[in-house]
C-alpha cells in the first residue's frame, strides 16, 4: 500500500517535489515553494477543438469528443518518456491546452549539472530550453499523425518564454503544483496572440534559441496586454541536429540533417 501510495503522488506531483513530500514529516499546513530564475514556459492549445466539440447524441453527449482529446493529450504524455524530453515537467491541462515548464527539474536540468552555474555558458545554461522547444515541435509532429489517421484538422498555437518564476504545490485536497509569476504570464500571452499553426516566442527566447540552431520567422511587433508592443518571432524548425550535449541523439522528425 505504501508503494501504491508513493505512486500515485508520484503521478501527481514532479518526482522532485514528490520526493520532498514522501521523505518529510512537515505539518500539512506547511508551504512548498521554490523560486527558479532561468526556466522555460510553454502553452500549447488547439483553438479549434472548440468547434469539434459537440453534445449531441452521435457523440454521445460529448463523449466521444472527450474520449479523442484524452487521446491527443495522452500522447502528448507519451512524448515525456523520450529520453531527450527528460527536462521538461507537465504542469497541467486547462480544457484543450497543454501547460509543460523546462528546468524545474534540478537533478537533470542538463547534462552540465555536476558544474557550478556561474562556469556554464548561456547555451550550456539554456539548454533545458532547447529541449521545450523540440517538445513543441514534437507535439505538432505528433498532432499531425493524429489528423493523419483520424480524418481530421486539428491544430496547435503555441507559446513559449523563459525567465524566473515561482513554484508552489497547492491544495489540501488533490494537491497541485503549480507555477507563477511573469514568465508565465508572456508564455500564456504568446499563446493567446499566437497564429494557428505556428509556435510565437519573444525577442528573448529568439536570441538564445537561434544558436541551437532554430529556423525563425519575424513576425514583427504585437501588442500584449500589460506589456504594450513586443518584437516577437515564429519558430519554424531546426536546420539540423543541434544538441551540442549528446550528438547522437536520435533525429526528430522535424529536424533536417545535413548529408
Amino acid at each position: 500500500m505504501r508503494r501504491w501510495n508513493e505512486a500515485l503522488v508520484t503521478n501527481m506531483l514532479p518526482e522532485h517535489v514528490a520526493r520532498h513530500f514522501l521523505g518529510s514529516k512537515k505539518r500539512d499546513e506547511e508551504l512548498y515553494s521554490q523560486s527558479y530564475d532561468e526556466i522555460g514556459v510553454m502553452f500549447a492549445s488547439i483553438p479549434n477543438f472548440s468547434d469539434f466539440y459537440t453534445e449531441e447524441s452521435i457523440n454521445n453527449g460529448g463523449i466521444e469528443c472527450l474520449r479523442f482529446l484524452n487521446e491527443i493529450i495522452s500522447d502528448f504524455d507519451s512524448l515525456l518518456d523520450e529520453p531527450q524530453f527528460r527536462c521538461i515537467t507537465k504542469i497541467k491541462t486547462i480544457g484543450s491546452t497543454y501547460m509543460a515548464a523546462s528546468g524545474v527539474t534540478p537533478d537533470i536540468n542538463n547534462d552540465y549539472t555536476c558544474m557550478k552555474k556561474e562556469e556554464q555558458s548561456d547555451k550550456e545554461c539554456w539548454q533545458h530550453l532547447a529541449d521545450l522547444a523540440d517538445f513543441a515541435l514534437a507535439m505538432k509532429v505528433t498532432l499531425m499523425n493524429i489528423n493523419y489517421q483520424s480524418f481530421n484538422n486539428f491544430m496547435l498555437r503555441i507559446g513559449l518564454n523563459k525567465g524566473g518564476v515561482l513554484a508552489g504545490v497547492i491544495g489540501a485536497r488533490k494537491p497541485h503544483f503549480d507555477i507563477w509569476g511573469n514568465t508565465v504570464n508572456v508564455a500564456s500571452r504568446m499563446e493567446s496572440t499566437g497564429v494557428m499553426g505556428n509556435i510565437q516566442v519573444v525577442e528573448d527566447c529568439y536570441n538564445i534559441l537561434k544558436e541551437y540552431n532554430f529556423r525563425f520567422v519575424r513576425r514583427g511587433p504585437i501588442f500584449v496586454k500589460g506589456k504594450g508592443e513586443l518584437l516577437t518571432y515564429f519558430l519554424k524548425g531546426r536546420d539540423k541536429q543541434g544538441s551540442f550535449i549528446n550528438s547522437s541523439s536520435v533525429t526528430l522528425p522535424h529536424q533536417v540533417v545535413d548529408s
